[in-house]
């Protein structure tokens, strides 16, 4: 046993000593940094994204030492708080809201804070953390979304740590699910099954969603796991598993008209019927006269009142402004124009392009959200993620690019008013639009 360490040893030690300053580097990203320090921040980040590229580029074929490492990695933050995100008090919030049999979408915090029979355990703390604007919103969070939280906040107790660590528990597993449908997937499309650990061991990824609980990776699971049934033709259970993924975030509810050649008309008007009907059963529990008004009014903040990391919109705004252009209500009109061009971009690439195979609708669903991020007025850095997935089943590679770059956002995080300096945003969308030319180049000559 002990000459076999040693051999492992020999023959891996670059790699086991690169995985060990990782293990460190995540620490102190967890447990001794402040989101202020953008500086600090930056270089954790990028000596993550190095290591992690040198880390794949030698272990690429070593799946058991990818695998154990990149949930090591992700252990280091199993009793940390986010750092960089605070929307986790908000998750504590409709999580005891619905384990007491409460709507989440039918009263504002701001509202509720004031009753003096509220039955939130650690209320006060959850509603100082959540900030303003969560608590004067109503919730936005799909119905599986909400039943995650609620378990966490059952098994949690009355303790915030509790619930972290309960959520953060089901992002790991998810992200696990994630590699192991990832590589069936991969290999089902011809494609090389280690591209999954750009995904499994980017920091992004690591950082966002175990570190600061984002649910993207819930979301992304089903529909990993919805894609791969549909490469061994179990389009049904697949048109289910797809329903969840949209019950946890809605962003694949962009793909579904993509689907329409994908499968001939009766199928697809099949697979359509079964994502909706599973859709209405799990909205069903929250359904009231008022659910519709108040989450329809929540998702339309975002087109019209949120900007953060903007690509295009930034600059057409900062164009508008020479010509007098009031910023608070350019925003509205173009949250209103986005929509529109954001159909027409899914109807071009429904009609088309050939997606009868698998591997084109993927390369279709990539480019769709990608359009769509381009245009959007909010594009916070965890949402890059889908990207990074989508990407790894296709032959581009600007959104791991992208995944990196968008780091340069967070600088926003270091100051008390969230302003974002635009020379950094413009390194930032200069760098994924080079990256994003070059391949569109190289690909189209080698055609």
């Amino acid at each position: 046993m002990p000459n076999r360490i040693l051999t492992y040893w020999k023959l891996h030690k670059v790699s086991i000593t690169l995985a060990f300053l990782t293990v460190a580097l995540y620490y102190t990203f967890a447990y001794h940094l402040e989101r202020t320090d953008f500086i600090k921040l930056l270089s954790l980040f990028a000596a993550l994204f190095f290591i992690c590229f040198k880390i794949v580029q030698f272990e690429k074929w070593n799946f058991k030492f990818l695998l154990v490492i990149g949930i090591l990695f992700r252990l280091v933050f199993l009793i940390a708080e986010p750092n960089l995100s605070q929307d986790f008090y908000r998750f504590i919030w409709d999580g005891d809201l619905v384990k007491n049999f409460m709507n989440p979408y039918l009263n504002v915090p701001n509202t509720l804070i004031n009753q003096s029979n509220l039955v939130i355990a650690n209320a006060q703390e959850l509603y100082n953390g959540m900030g303003s604007l969560s608590a004067r919103h109503y919730s936005n969070y799909p119905p599986l979304n909400q039943f995650i939280f609620a378990l966490a906040s059952v098994f949690g107790g009355k303790s915030v740590l509790g619930a972290i660590i309960l959520m953060r528990g089901s992002i790991i597993l998810a992200d696990i699910g994630i590699l192991y449908f990832g590589r069936k997937l991969l290999k089902n499309i011809n494609q090389s099954p280690h591209l999954i650990f750009w995904y499994f061991l980017n920091p992004l990824i690591i950082i966002e969603l175990t570190g600061n609980l984002h649910f993207e990776g819930v979301m992304l699971f089903f529909f990993v796991w919805s894609l791969y049934l549909l490469s061994v033709h179990k389009w049904k259970r697949a048109a289910v598993i797809y329903a969840f993924s949209i019950s946890v975030k809605l962003v694949p509810l962009l793909f579904l008209p993509l689907f329409l050649k994908h499968f001939k008309f009766k199928k697809a008007i099949l697979f359509y019927a079964i994502v909706g009907a599973t859709s209405l059963v799990l909205f069903a529990p929250f359904y009231s006269p008022e659910f519709i008004t108040n989450y329809s009014k929540t998702i339309g903040l975002w087109f019209s009142n949120f900007e953060f990391n903007a690509g295009v919109y930034n600059g057409i705004k900062q164009i508008a402004i020479q010509f007098d252009a009031k910023p608070w209500e350019l925003i509205k009109t173009y949250g209103k124009i986005t929509p529109i061009l954001t159909i027409v971009v899914v109807l071009l690439f429904t009609f088309l392009r050939k997606n009868e195979k698998l591997s084109v609708l993927l390369t279709s669903m990539l480019w769709v959200l990608t359009l769509y991020y381009l245009m959007s007025a909010t594009v916070h850095p965890w949402y890059i993620i889908f990207l990074v997935v989508l990407t790894a089943f296709t032959k581009y590679r600007f959104a791991f690019i992208w995944s990196a770059a968008i780091v340069l956002s967070y600088y926003a995080y270091s100051l008390a008013d969230f302003k974002e300096n635009l020379w950094l945003l413009a390194i930032e969308y200069i760098t994924v639009f080079t990256f994003l030319i070059y391949e569109l180049i190289v690909y189209r000559n080698k055609t």
